[in-house]
């Protein structure tokens, strides 16, 4: 019995620590990707103020940036210039609607998720927006938690989409520089 007891105090007392340790594949995807990026930014293309204000200050406290113009020709200057993962669009803008600003969109290499934003906002327009590939449509007046919810859910399709097609393009890139 004795010795039963000694076992047991052994095995109490020693005790093993197993620290992680990353052993890299030699093709690993932080060789193969470029890493995240750091700032998120998010284009609003709206004639009202009080939009570019109002959605502004919800992003405010994080990393994401939030850039509002107020023109269809403004916003196309913009994207030709940063990389933009979303585009929160009115409706209708002064010199353009959703649609054209939809297909101009995927004209981009980069081509950012679009959401349409209308007093309007109703079944049918969100039914179109989806069907001609926009992402959603964003009700005004905007509801916070909603428009946070949005814009964060078309940001992680975005960046897995992109992410995917990193991914697919790896092998082709791999074998093309002879790994």
């Amino acid at each position: 019995m004795l010795a039963l007891q000694r076992k047991d105090a052994a095995i109490a007392t020693e005790s093993f620590v197993f620290e992680p340790v990353a052993y890299p594949h030699p093709h690993s995807e932080s060789e193969a990707y470029p890493k995240p990026e750091k700032v998120v930014s998010v284009l609003t293309v709206s004639p009202f103020e009080d939009d570019h204000v109002f959605l502004g200050n919800i992003f405010s406290h994080s990393k994401w940036h939030i850039c509002g113009v107020r023109c269809w020709r403004d916003a196309v200057e913009h994207l030709t210039q940063h990389r933009t993962a979303v585009v929160i669009c009115e409706r209708d803008v002064p010199d353009t609607d959703w649609k054209q600003a939809l297909t101009q969109l995927a004209e981009l290499a980069d081509s950012p998720l679009l959401i349409v934003t209308s007093r309007w906002a109703d079944d049918y327009l969100w039914a179109e927006v989806l069907n001609l590939g926009g992402y959603d449509v964003l009700m005004k007046p905007f509801d916070q938690t909603e428009v946070v919810r949005v814009i964060s859910l078309a940001w992680l399709n975005w960046k897995n989409n992109h992410d995917r097609a990193r991914r697919n393009d790896a092998p082709m890139l791999a074998n093309a520089v002879g790994m």
